[in-house]
Order: structure tokens, then C-alpha cells, then sequence
């Protein structure tokens, strides 16, 4: 692969110019007076592909933002792979906690600071480039196509109807996605798991009105209070969920797995200090990395009810509300556990109260195999340019489009990153390393050579 370097290094300068252009392109999906600029990051985005090299790239419109499609035939024989990542950004507010505006990219101690530089323009574009050095010395060893929406940072809402209306066109073997981070730049990680989401608000409703806590206090129930009571039962004394058939579904971690997993580089301490707490918290018989990722939780995201405004009001409040979330682990269903969570809620309330309980939205839990192709040749990929072996981790958070592409196109997924924790993502001062994006840019061609000997086998 040293033409292939070599191709990269001549290159270097060119490939970070078109970057910094890239993150000019204010493409915040969430904020109408921006469609135009998403429009104009899809345009770039499929002139670069084509200058790349693809043999086709278009902008496809949808109800809400454009999709932009793309793809190298090199041979019918070969394998595919869906390359998907996304164009659009996040709000870049508060501006002024910027440490320079943030869609003028800066590079400072090899950072580039720019709203979108890691999630995920950064780690899109670097697929682009691997494309134009695979193709510039005629190696392509795969075939390859690529979805990049314009949705994804507000719910990717046309996706999954995009998805059912071309699903022959975005027929391939795999998909490769790079939205996730590593641990460290020398500690090199795969992520193989991500957890599901059930979202939920609840309403505790008591008295018709808001009462004088005076007159009423200790005569009626008081629905934060009892809201209270009703969360601090969701736990029992080690700290699991006392949600009935909450725990039926979970796949359990095999024992050489959470031994691979934990080879990960983990300093309690330091993660004590950093958080500024003396103790962690959670489900016994784990570890925190284990709680954070492997094993399903329940949390309360916010809460409220009666007077919270300046100096003092004696009310006693008609209702009291909390917003919760559950995050699941494989083979967890989201509507499943909902369903659960709100049988067993109302259950618990007690009669002077009435509850009612409101689905907002979930996602489906995600796992692949570390003996699967796509992992494999990921992790093959890794070791040849970091130079040792890359951890395989599960992540904590939810990623919806796993699995949309699981459940309409059929394919797993493969999550191989190279941002870091530290990147800033959603907040002032984002940033990516340029060790990370030409890291990328040489890995993911890699990768293809990899994945195409392992198919065939």
C-alpha cells in the first residue's frame, strides 16, 4: 500500500484545503434559514464525488433536506460496500463561547476548529478522499456506494421512507459508517455495540387545581410527592430496574467478550476527578465501563411541576411531569419495553393520583460480531496503520440508522471512527484531529482490500 501513502502525502495540503472549504458551508439542518446552505454543502458534497472518481453522484431531493447518492462500480463480481455518513451540522450557538467563529475553520496545535469538523464532515469527507487515492492509482478493490443525508443531527426523519423507495439501488454486502470515536489515537477501538432508546414523559395529575399548601397540605396528595415516590421505586437496592419483564430480552455479555472489552484503558480515579464526584453509582456486579455500555439503565432526564420561579409561592400543585429514558442492549425492543414501562407505572400509582404516560421515540439496539466479515476486515484494517490491535468497545449511546439499515436493506453495520471523547461534538470549540482525518483517509482503503479477500472466502 505504499503507492497508495504516497499518493495520500502528495496530496495532504489539498486534501485539508477542501476540508476548511467543506465546514465553511453553515449547513445546520435544524434552522430554516439555512436550507440553502444545506443545499449547497449536498452540491459540494457531490462534486467532490465526483471529482473523486465515482462513476455516478446526484442530489436527491426528499420532503425535508437532499440525499446524496453516489458509487464506483469496479466490478459486478466484487463486493459492496454503502459507505453512509452525513452533511449536515448542528447549531453552532452559544456563539460566543467560540474560541474563533465557528464555520471559519481554524487549525491550532493540529486541532481543526470548526462546527461539523468531527461530527461528521471530518470523518464523511475523509471516505471521499480514499476514494479519489484508490481510484487516482486504479485499486479499487470493492464496490462502493454512498448515502450522505442532510438529516441526521434532526432525527433523519426522510431516511427510513428513502431507504424503502431505493432499496435496490443501495443494494451492497456491508455498510460503512464513521461517526463514532476511538479511545485514544494510540489506543485504536472498533465500535461493535450501541444501545437502543425508549423515550417516555410521564404526567402525574392530583387535585383539579393548584391548592394553598396551607389549607390543603397533608389532606391531599401532593402529585410531586408522589411522582417522587413513584421514580425512586423504579430501583431496587442494587440498583435494578424494577420494571416487571424489564430484563426478560437482555443478551448477556459473553465472559471473553467483557474480558476483550476491558482490555480497554480505564482510570476510575481520574474519571472520579474529572466528574468531581467521590463515588459511581450503578447496577452491581458490573463495572462502570460495563454499566455505561453492556448493561440497560433507566434514567430521569428532567423533572418539574409547580412553582419554580423567584422567592416563595405555598402551592400544592394539581400536576407534576418528568421526562425518561431507557437505554437498551440487544435483543431489547423499544415499543416492548414502552409498553412495559407503562403497564407497570400505572400500576404503582396510587388512587388519589392519576398518571398518564406518553411515548416519544426509541430506537433499536445494535451488535456486530466480532467474527463477522466486516469486523474483521475493520480490524485488520486498524492494526496495519495504527500498529497494534484496535479494542473492540460498546457504546453507550443510540445511533438510529444501524438499525434502519439492519431492518429495510438487510446489512450490519460497520462503526469505524477515528474521532476522540474530546472532540467538543454538539459543543463550542469542536474539533478534529488532522492525525485523525489522514489516519482515516489511509485506513478505509484498507479496509476494502480486507473486506474483498474476506467475502470471497
Amino acid at each position: 500500500m505504499q503507492a497508495l501513502d504516497n499518493y495520500i502525502e502528495s496530496n495532504r495540503q489539498r486534501f485539508l484545503d477542501e476540508l476548511l472549504q467543506f465546514l465553511r458551508i453553515p449547513s445546520v439542518s435544524a434552522q430554516p434559514n439555512h436550507k440553502e446552505d444545506v443545499l449547497r454543502a449536498a452540491e459540494f458534497v457531490r462534486d467532490q464525488l465526483t471529482a473523486a472518481g465515482a462513476l455516478k453522484a446526484e442530489v436527491m431531493p426528499t420532503n425535508g433536506h437532499p440525499i446524496v447518492c453516489g458509487e464506483y462500480i469496479a466490478d459486478n463480481n466484487l463486493p459492496t460496500v454503502l459507505v453512509y455518513g452525513h452533511y449536515d451540522v448542528q447549531p453552532s450557538d452559544p456563539d460566543d463561547l467560540w474560541d474563533s467563529p465557528p464555520f471559519e475553520p481554524v487549525i491550532k496545535d493540529d486541532l481543526i476548529i470548526a462546527r461539523g469538523a468531527a461530527d461528521d464532515k471530518g470523518q464523511m469527507y475523509m471516505h471521499i478522499k480514499a476514494l479519489e487515492a484508490m481510484h487516482g492509482l486504479k485499486e479499487v478493490p470493492c464496490n462502493i456506494k454512498f448515502i450522505f443525508e442532510g438529516e441526521e443531527e434532526v432525527g433523519s426523519v426522510e431516511l427510513a421512507p428513502f431507504l424503502e423507495r431505493h432499496k435496490e439501488m443501495l443494494s451492497a454486502d456491508v455498510v460503512l459508517v464513521s461517526d463514532t470515536a476511538m479511545i485514544a489515537n494510540d489506543v485504536p477501538s472498533i465500535t461493535v455495540g450501541l444501545r437502543g432508546l425508549s423515550y417516555v414523559e410521564v404526567e402525574v395529575t392530583g387535585p383539579n387545581r393548584d391548592l394553598h399548601s396551607g389549607i390543603y397540605g397533608g389532606a391531599v396528595a401532593n402529585p410531586i410527592n408522589i411522582l417522587a415516590q413513584m421514580i425512586a421505586s423504579l430501583h431496587d437496592n442494587e440498583n435494578r430496574i424494577t420494571v416487571a419483564g424489564f430484563y426478560d430480552d437482555v443478551q448477556e455479555v459473553s465472559a471473553e467478550e467483557r474480558t476483550e472489552m476491558n482490555k480497554a484503558p480505564f482510570n476510575l480515579e481520574k474519571y472520579k476527578q474529572d466528574l468531581e464526584i467521590s463515588d459511581v453509582w450503578g447496577e452491581t456486579g458490573y463495572n462502570t465501563s460495563e454499566r455505561a455500555s453492556i448493561r440497560p439503565t433507566l434514567d430521569v432526564n428532567g423533572i418539574w411541576g409547580g412553582y419554580t420561579g423567584d422567592g416563595a409561592k405555598t402551592v400544592l400543585p394539581s400536576k407534576a411531569y418528568a421526562k425518561i429514558s431507557m437505554r437498551l442492549v440487544p435483543n431489547q425492543d423499544p415499543e416492548k419495553i414502552t409498553q412495559l414501562f407503562q403497564k407497570h407505572f400505572e400500576s404503582i400509582a396510587p388512587d388519589c393520583v392519576k398518571v398518564k404516560v406518553t411515548p416519544h421515540h426509541g430506537g433499536d439496539p445494535a451488535v456486530t460480531s466480532l467474527e463477522s466479515a466486516g469486523y474483521q476486515a475493520a480490524h485488520k484494517a486498524m492494526h496495519d496503520t495504527f500498529g497494534k490491535e484496535p479494542i473492540p468497545v460498546r457504546g453507550g449511546g443510540s445511533i438510529p440508522i444501524v438499525a434502519l439499515f439492519k431492518n429495510i436493506l438487510g446489512l450490519d453495520t460497520v462503526l469505524m471512527g477515528f474521532g476522540l471523547n474530546s472532540n467538543k461534538i454538539h459543543s463550542p470549540n469542536e474539533n478534529y484531529g488532522i492525525f485523525n482525518y489522514f489516519k482515516g483517509i489511509e485506513t478505509i482503503p484498507r479496509f476494502y482490500t480486507h473486506f474483498a479477500s474476506l467475502h470471497n472466502k
